[in-house]
């Protein structure tokens, strides 16, 4: 009786072990989608602030990115393209239709970035689907990669 006893006493202690074992991975996974997504709004502040030390800390140094068919992007002129000039106040972006996967140290985002302008002048209206490789890199979350395409 003894024996039986301490054999269920150890399935249920392995039991809850595990049960508490994939809700800590739940929650760690809910987590990471979390900091990624707010990586990617810090990104979109930096983009329209022309805040080039923020996107120096957002992009991995071996980031790269492409639009549509053209030739890809290193970082640092990926940061000069998007940094020069003032800031226009005028402009915004809205992020719609997010999709992130995680695996690991390795995040996936998929969704639409729409450009608009209070004056209704040129790119106002612009929507573009992206996606980006993320990486987990010494606690932090970084883009590593991004692809985007002009939306018909």
């Amino acid at each position: 009786m003894r024996s039986a006893f301490g054999m269920a006493l150890a399935i249920f202690v392995a039991a809850w072990c595990g049960a508490a074992q994939a809700q800590s991975a739940r929650g760690s996974a809910a987590d990471a989608k979390q900091q990624v997504s707010q990586m990617l709004r810090d990104w979109v502040t930096a983009e329209n602030e022309h805040d080039a030390a923020a996107l120096d800390r957002i992009l991995d140094d071996q980031f790269i990115s492409t639009y549509g068919a053209g030739k890809p992007t290193r970082k640092v002129a990926f940061i000069a393209s998007l940094t020069k000039g003032k800031a226009d106040p005028a402009q915004s972006q809205s992020l719609t239709d997010e999709t992130i996967v995680v695996d690991g140290d390795t995040a996936i985002l998929v969704g639409t970035d729409t450009f608009h302008r209070t004056d209704h002048a040129e790119p106002d209206g612009l929507a573009l689907r992206y996606t980006i490789t993320c990486v987990r890199k010494n606690g932090r979350w970084v883009a590593l990669a991004e692809h985007i395409v002009k939306l018909p």
